[in-house]
């Protein structure tokens, strides 16, 4: 009889960060950081990663686990596998872009906070898969939240058809409105009172803030 490999996926590391943008900005995180294309990778067996995070939640004081980087529940099965071994009750919430929301429930009991990160303007099939992973959240009992990432040309329209699509999604959504980046080299003018007036009438828990920037900071 065969025995079956062990699960193993491509790492960037996991490091220690603050958490740069989102519900949990701020916060001081051990990251899970899923490797982009263009970053170095070290292939971790779940073994190993649960080490990692349990030798540091040992060592150190942590708001919570961040999960994130490139298509991080793609690898649902792996996380699971590895999040059964971390010893710590700290927090875990996972960074995506929405776009397996299936993978929600297979990490039901693992997560605490599960974030959906849209850059805007995004296209409606993509939204309308987000809308799936903050709906299969809510309906798990998980807190939810649904950042957007501006850009100098996203409009107030776009900001508030995010915003009312995350209130149809689910009413326990957190929002989050990170400015585009001439906004945060700035002080932010009348149009973003305007534009959380009228992302207020359509959703009461939404709030703009800067991301965090430098060495320090990680999403």
């Amino acid at each position: 009889m065969g025995t079956t490999p062990p699960l193993t996926a491509a790492l960037a590391g996991v490091p220690v960060s603050i958490q740069r943008q989102g519900v949990w900005a701020g916060r001081r995180q051990i990251f899970v950081r899923f490797a982009e294309p263009a970053e170095t990778a070290t292939m971790y067996s779940t073994e190993a990663l649960a080490r990692e995070l349990n030798r540091g939640l040992e060592r150190s004081v942590f708001h919570s686990v961040c999960i994130s980087g490139r298509d991080a529940l793609a690898n649902d099965e792996y996380l699971a596998a590895a999040l059964r071994q971390v010893t710590s009750r700290v927090p875990v919430m996972v960074d995506t872009d929405g776009q397996r929301p299936d993978a929600i429930g297979a990490l039901h009991g693992f997560l605490q906070m599960v974030q959906v990160t849209i850059e805007a303007p995004a296209s409606a099939p993509a939204l309308d898969r987000a809308w799936e992973t903050v709906a299969a959240a809510a309906r798990l009992g998980c807190a939810h939240a649904v950042v957007v990432v501006g850009g100098d040309d996203t409009s107030d329209a776009d900001y508030l058809q995010i915003v009312e699509g995350a209130r149809g999604a689910s009413a326990a959504t957190a929002v989050v409105l990170h400015p585009g980046p001439a906004a945060e080299k700035g002080v932010l003018d009348r149009r973003w009172s305007v534009l959380m007036e009228h992302a207020m009438g359509r959703h009461a828990d939404v709030r703009v803030a800067y991301r965090l920037s430098g060495q320090a900071t990680m999403r």
